[in-house]
C-alpha cells in the first residue's frame, strides 16, 4: 500500500473522527441542558419540603404558644377573683404582684404568637413562589424534553451511521499505523497533522529543514516533535472550512 493511499486512508479516518466528535459535543450539550434543568428541579422540591417542614414546626410552636396564652388568661381570670377576696393588705399586694406577672407573661406570648404569625405567612408566600417556579420549570422541562428526545435521535442515528464509515476507514489503514494514530487521537483529541510550507498544521512548530524535505519527498510519514501527531506531508494546504475537521483539538 503506497504511502499516498494510506495518507488518503488517514485524511478519511480523520475527517470522519472530528466529525464524530462534533456530534458528540453536541449530544452532550443536548443532554445536559436537561440535566441542568432536572437538578433544578430536584433543588425546589428540596427547597419546598425544607419551607413546608419549616412551617410545620413553627405552627406547632405557635399553637403550644396560644395553648399557653389561654391557660394564663384562665389563671389572670382566677387571680383577679382572688384579688377581689382579699381582706388584707398583705394578701392584695400579693395578688397584684401575682396578676401583674401573669399579665405581663401573657404580652410575652402574644409578642411572640404575632411574630411566628408573620414568619409563617412569609414563609407560605415563599413556598407559593417556589410552587409556582417548579411549575414553569416542570412545563419547560415537559417540552424540552419532547424536544430534546427528537434531536437526540437525530444525532444518534447521525453518530450510527458515521460510526459505520469510521469503521469501513478504519480497515483501509495499515493496522499497526491505525493503532498509532488511535492512541495519539485519544490521547490529544486528534491523531493527524500535516505540513506543507515546514511548519505543524496543529501546533504551528517550525520543523527542520531536513524533516521537512524527507516529508516533502512522500516516502514515509513522521511525527511531530512537539505535539507528537502522525505528521505527512500535503502539496497544498486545505481549505479553510475543512481545516477543523482534519485538525480536531489542536491545543492538545
Amino acid at each position: 500500500m503506497s504511502i499516498q493511499s494510506q495518507i488518503e486512508a488517514l485524511e478519511t479516518l480523520a475527517t470522519i473522527d472530528a466529525e464524530l466528535a462534533l456530534l458528540e459535543a453536541a449530544l452532550q450539550a443536548e443532554t445536559g441542558d436537561l440535566g441542568e434543568k432536572r437538578a433544578q428541579l430536584s433543588e425546589l422540591d428540596a427547597k419546598l419540603g425544607a419551607a413546608q417542614n419549616a412551617i410545620a414546626g413553627m405552627e406547632n410552636t405557635r399553637n403550644s404558644l396560644i395553648t399557653e396564652a389561654r391557660q394564663m388568661s384562665l389563671q389572670m381570670d382566677r387571680s383577679r377573683d382572688k384579688l377581689n377576696r382579699c381582706r388584707s393588705e398583705r394578701e392584695v399586694n400579693a395578688a397584684q404582684r401575682e396578676v401583674e406577672e401573669l399579665r405581663k407573661l401573657y404580652r410575652d406570648r402574644e409578642i411572640e404568637i404575632q411574630k411566628l404569625g408573620d414568619l409563617i405567612e412569609q414563609a407560605r408566600q415563599d413556598v407559593d413562589g417556589t410552587l409556582r417556579q417548579k411549575t414553569e420549570l416542570s412545563t419547560e422541562l415537559g417540552d424540552s424534553a419532547v424536544e430534546v428526545q427528537g434531536r437526540l435521535a437525530e444525532l444518534q442515528a447521525e453518530a450510527a451511521e458515521k460510526q459505520g464509515r469510521r469503521m469501513l476507514a478504519s480497515k483501509a489503514v495499515p493496522p499497526a499505523l491505525f493503532r498509532k494514530y488511535e492512541m495519539i487521537r485519544l490521547r490529544k483529541g486528534s491523531g493527524l497533522c500535516y505540513t506543507t510550507t515546514g511548519t505543524c498544521s496543529s501546533c504551528h512548530i517550525s520543523l527542520s529543514p531536513m524533516a521537512f524535505q524527507i516529508l516533502r519527498r512522500g516516502l514515509a510519514f513522521d511525527q511531530c516533535p512537539s505535539c507528537n501527531r502522525i505528521l505527512y506531508f500535503r502539496a497544498e494546504p486545505l481549505p479553510s472550512d475543512l481545516q477543523p475537521q482534519l485538525e480536531g483539538n489542536a491545543a492538545g
